[in-house]
């Protein structure tokens, strides 16, 4: 579980390498839009710090987050302050109503450890969806396009901290284990280094789309997406 200044340094690391959210939001919109939906209401699903939530709030007149970890969800109140949050697991949360428009971004669908768990999140977002309402979710890596040993480095600068971040990527039967290395540097204060390991499940297209059809979604795959990694978009029946 992430610490609040943990959290911080993920929000941090992620500004500073150019992720564009509000173009992100804008192309979410856009595949609700291209499906005759103009979204009234938005329920973004693993939210982090709210950073899609501040750009969807600017576009949707109703937006909620849920999110696992407090501290995420901290940072997400501070910066989203119109957006109703609630803290809840993604396999089996119940807010008691529904949106015409559910997100869950940036890979989170990925820590499902099975198919099992892939379906019960996706049919807990298919029940948050209001009749003929669209569900878009960013997929983790195929096992056909993920490559093994993959090694990323950042170093980001914002006022007196500086953080560097690098993370090799093996697979492990049918998942990746991402081991993260991060150093923080506070001017005056220390130094400090923290690992994340991450395990994320290599879901293959079809088990994603059998999980949305299962949860009574139409469902088209939609190349590229915000990572290289494509959108997956599910449409409730009216």
């Amino acid at each position: 579980m992430y610490t609040a200044d943990h959290a911080e340094v993920y929000d941090l690391v992620y500004r500073g390498r150019g992720k564009d959210y509000a173009a992100e939001a804008a192309q979410v919109m856009d595949l609700a839009e291209r499906r005759g939906v103009r979204p009234s209401s938005l329920l973004d699903v693993a939210c982090g710090t709210g950073a899609h939530l501040e750009h969807f709030a600017g576009l949707v007149e109703r937006v909620e987050g849920v999110e696992l970890s407090e501290e995420m969800i901290d940072l997400a109140r501070r910066r989203v302050p119109a957006a109703r949050l609630h803290t809840g697991d993604m396999r089996h949360f119940s807010l008691a109503t529904t949106f015409s428009l559910v997100t869950c971004m940036f890979s989170s669908i990925g820590y499902m450890r099975d198919t099992t768990e892939l379906g019960s999140a996706l049919s807990c977002l298919a029940r948050h969806l209001e009749p003929g309402g669209v569900l878009v979710v960013e997929p983790w890596w195929f096992p056909e396009s993920f490559i093994e040993g993959y090694v990323s480095a950042h170093v980001v600068e914002e006022g007196r901290r500086t953080v560097s971040r690098v993370s090799h990527s093996i697979r492990d039967g049918g998942d990746t284990v991402m081991e993260v290395h991060f150093v923080v540097a506070d001017a005056g204060i220390e130094v400090r280094h923290f690992v994340d390991v991450h395990r994320i499940a290599l879901f293959t297209r079809r088990e994603y789309e059998e999980a949305f059809r299962t949860a009574g979604l139409k469902v088209e795959f939609v190349e590229g997406g915000p990572s290289g990694r494509g959108l997956l978009v599910g449409t409730a029946p009216d």
